[in-house]
């Protein structure tokens, strides 16, 4: 009774629950990413990312009573608003040790003959029976209900102000110029390499096969160094066609076994149709082969892509730290280790980082599922 047709197993609604909380548990922190690079700094120290949308009540930093003194019936007066943005004040003092000490409206005496008075929308007066002129004016510490706040100036400082000596701009540029020959080369040697071990016959082919499926488990940490001596003996160093090779290098193996297996499923009958009339082994390959074989190859290129995207380890081994070359994933180290503090940077600089690789996984996912698992069971 259990395998009546038509029927789901128990075991589809646990695949299902688990499915939906790997998905929730990718997404809440994107989604927070997403959040919190539009916000400031205070608001993202004071509070987590789900309340933006709420007012917030918060320790706003002190501030120093600043203004033009102007004397009124004998008393030196300075008045002024101590928030730029809108924010209601719910309590103030005048010393770290009691920072809620008045409510707004009341006045706080500080001796010598000093008043101040902080009202709930921030305007504050200070009266003096001397003047001020030369000496320091009084702290104000405020708890401060402020209203949701969201900017763009995080992602204007990320891609256009020089940070840790390079804009993020410079830095994403640099990626998008290792990832994308990075991800074309390989997937264009692989291709006629895959199509010769699957449909052309020749002396060794089944060792080279064997080769293939042996470099798949090499560690790449154990080929960085070797590979860059390599480099330097023949002249080509640090630099962009460094770390191209490297990349295609290290991307080959797995490349040609999944195209390979991919075209082993394609229906013999074609191409001993093609052949039959007269058709290349050329032509078969560009008008046959690789339409029929694209779902694979998108799968390998979402692969390669996000690889060589996010890749830090081979980037500052194969192109270095200087400031032209360096990419996204050292740039943000930096910037973790210069500006630690500023979180609505961080956060800004690292959405910049994933949004390419979000926009070329969802526009090419439907392929990625279907073209490695024709390529792995084989």
């Amino acid at each position: 009774m259990d395998n009546i047709a038509g029927k789901k197993p128990a075991l589809t609604w646990a695949v299902h629950l688990s499915v939906g909380l790997l998905v929730l548990l990718w997404v809440i922190p994107t989604l927070g990413l997403l959040v919190s690079s539009f916000r400031s700094g205070d608001q993202i120290v004071s509070s987590g990312w789900w309340r933006a949308l709420f007012t917030q009540e918060q320790q706003m930093s002190p501030m120093r009573i600043e203004g033009e003194e102007v004397q009124k019936d004998g008393v030196f007066v300075i008045e002024g608003r101590l928030f730029a943005t809108a924010s209601t004040v719910s309590a103030w003092g005048t010393s770290s040790r009691e920072p809620a000490a008045y409510a707004p409206g009341e006045t706080a005496d500080l001796g010598d003959g000093q008043t101040l008075t902080v009202q709930a929308d921030g305007a504050f007066v200070f009266s003096s029976s001397a003047t001020t002129e030369g000496t320091r004016l009084p702290r104000v510490f405020t708890t401060a209900a402020t209203p949701p706040e969201f900017t763009t100036n995080n992602y204007n400082t990320v891609l256009f102000s020089p940070m840790a000596g390079q804009s993020i701009f410079q830095a994403f540029m640099n990626t998008a110029t290792v990832a994308i020959p990075a991800t074309i080369i390989p997937i264009l040697v692989a291709a006629f390499a895959a199509y010769a071990l699957a449909w052309m016959e020749f002396p060794g082919r089944a060792l080279l096969i064997a080769a293939i499926v042996g470099l798949l488990v090499v560690p790449l940490q154990l080929a960085l160094i070797p590979l860059l001596q390599i480099h330097n003996a023949i002249g080509i160093g640090k630099g962009y066609l460094g770390i191209w090779l490297a990349h295609t290098g290290f991307g080959l193996p797995l490349a040609i076994y999944l195209l390979r297996n991919y075209m082993v499923g394609l229906p013999r009958d074609i191409i001993e149709n093609a052949k039959v009339d007269g058709a290349t082994d050329f032509q078969i390959f560009t008008k046959i082969i690789l339409p029929l074989s694209f779902p694979a190859l998108a799968s390998f290129a979402i692969f390669q892509f996000l690889w060589t995207w996010n890749d830090l380890l081979v980037a500052l081994v194969f192109l270095g730290t200087s400031n032209d070359q360096q990419v996204l994933t050292g740039n943000i180290v930096n910037l973790m280790g210069s500006r630690g503090g500023d979180w609505e940077i961080l956060s800004a600089s690292a959405f910049v980082s994933i949004a390419v690789p979000l926009l070329v996984f969802f526009s090419m996912q439907r392929f990625l599922v279907r073209g490695l698992l024709a390529g792995s069971v084989k």
